[in-house]
């Protein structure tokens, strides 16, 4: 029985392989800027500059790096180091994306801050992540906008916009 399997499996995968290859979008690059908001007694506001890139494991779902840093008042400054997991709610149709493709993503990485405190620096790093999601819109076959919305650890909301591109 086992014998007659493995050919049937062969066969199954060498159809399903290329078929899902076919319809992997290519990977995306994208710079954002936004604001964020750290939860303390009150918001404390910063302006938020950063870029990220995605590569498809499936026509869904897609790994990749992302660098956030962020300003915020006086001397207060952030950066986080993420990799993200996205996941796309539409996948391609007939090879392309869908004009408006609303997607999760989820994060996790590095977080280091610094501030300075009359003439003392004070830096800390620790661990970060993020969850949230957003809507991607195709201005060209390649070039898009994104707008997202994240909530993470230190505690922070996040509203970013962005322009990307997919490379081909």
């Amino acid at each position: 029985m086992a014998a007659r399997c493995i050919p049937l499996a062969f066969l199954a995968l060498g159809v399903t392989v290329p078929a899902l290859a076919q319809s992997i979008p290519p990977p995306h690059a994208e710079v954002q800027t936004g604001w964020v908001g750290f939860v303390d007694d009150a918001m404390i506001d910063h302006a938020a500059f950063g870029g990220s890139a995605r590569v498809y494991l499936t026509p869904r779902v897609a790994v990749g790096p992302e660098v956030a840093y962020l300003r915020g008042p006086g001397s207060d400054r952030d950066l986080m180091v993420t990799g993200n997991l996205t996941f796309d709610v539409l996948g391609p149709r007939n090879g392309r994306p869908p004009r408006v493709t609303p997607f999760f993503t989820v994060g996790g990485g590095y977080e280091r801050h610094s501030d300075r405190f009359g003439t003392a620096t004070f830096s800390s790093s620790e661990g970060a992540f993020t969850g949230g999601g957003g809507v991607r819109v195709w201005i060209t076959d390649r070039v898009f906008g994104t707008v997202e919305t994240r909530m993470g650890w230190e505690p922070h909301f996040r509203i970013t916009g962005g322009i990307g591109v997919a490379v081909r």
